[in-house]
């Protein structure tokens, strides 16, 4: 049986390709009001390469995020358009937005630990 690991490669550099230029168009090519401050992430390729994840990180609130999300949703065909075009693709994976919410993961467990630590200098 053959390796994949020409494949596994390939989807890895598939997905820094597919985040750049998502992130691009983000910065400055979509108009509708309702995408805020938004980031990509992440960009997580299904195993058989049709379909990707893409993690988005939104400054502001839960509201702000719903909102963001209903307008990248809206927008997934035309992304989907320039993906396929500026990456000479002949089909672009079908894209599955997902509000990103590992900062403020990582927020509420740095101050956790350092309640944590404080709590054990003063004993």
């Amino acid at each position: 049986m053959p390796e994949n690991r020409g494949r596994e490669y390939h989807y890895e550099r598939m997905s820094v390709a597919l985040r750049e230029e998502i992130g691009t168009i983000l910065e400055g090519e979509l108009g509708d009001p309702r995408i805020g401050l938004a980031a990509v992430t992440e960009v997580r390729l299904g195993s058989d390469g049709r379909s990707a994840r893409v993690l988005v990180s939104v400054d502001g609130d839960d509201a702000e995020a719903e909102r963001t999300l209903e307008g990248l949703n809206a927008a997934t065909g035309y992304i989907r358009r320039e993906l396929a075009e500026r990456l000479r693709l002949r089909r672009a994976p079908e894209l599955h937005f997902v509000i990103d919410r590992s900062q403020q993961f990582e927020v509420r467990v740095d101050q956790i630990l350092k309640r944590v630590s404080k709590k054990k200098k003063a004993q």
